[in-house]
């Protein structure tokens, strides 16, 4: 598998922080101009969004920075409906994640997933892994989308 390095666009983490799901901190500005060698994330519909390097999404900090990496929350249940996203200095260590085409997916074999490009973006930038259908019984406060990738040489909505 070829490894991607990837941009992460409306960072939910600044370069130094490490959150716990239930934390956030305020956001490092959103590059405009892509680095070589790197792509865009970004979810189909408003808002806009969201990276992959061996199966884990990695949000690229600056030249000479560590990088982050999405953790998603290993649930007690496995049918739980939305499973929660962070970034942490650490390599997740539950589910991968890869590119089907263009769109970002994720799995774990325990958690049983109709498309697994479906994600939930929420209030105050929350991205949850979506486990149930797809524009289906939707939370409040949330949007289904599916995340995808491009390489245009500057951001665009």
């Amino acid at each position: 598998m070829k490894v991607l390095e990837l941009l992460l666009l409306a960072g939910l983490a600044t370069a130094k922080a490490v959150l716990p799901p239930n934390e956030r901190s305020e956001q490092a500005p959103t590059p405009t101009t892509l680095v070589k060698g790197q792509y865009w994330i970004r979810a189909v519909a408003s808002p806009n969004f969201h990276n992959v390097v061996s199966g884990q999404l990695v949000e690229y900090t600056g030249e000479g920075a560590a990088p982050l990496y999405m953790h998603v929350e290993k649930p007690a249940d496995f049918t739980q409906r939305t499973l929660k996203t962070w970034f942490n200095t650490t390599q997740n260590d539950f589910g991968t994640f890869v590119f089907q085409g263009d769109a970002l997916t994720w799995s774990a074999p325990e958690v049983k997933r109709q498309n697994l490009a479906a994600w939930l973006v929420c209030e105050g930038k929350a991205l949850f892994v979506n486990t149930g259908a797809y524009a289906y019984q939707t939370p409040a406060g949330c949007a289904d989308q599916t995340i995808h990738y491009y390489n245009d040489a500057t951001a665009n909505d």
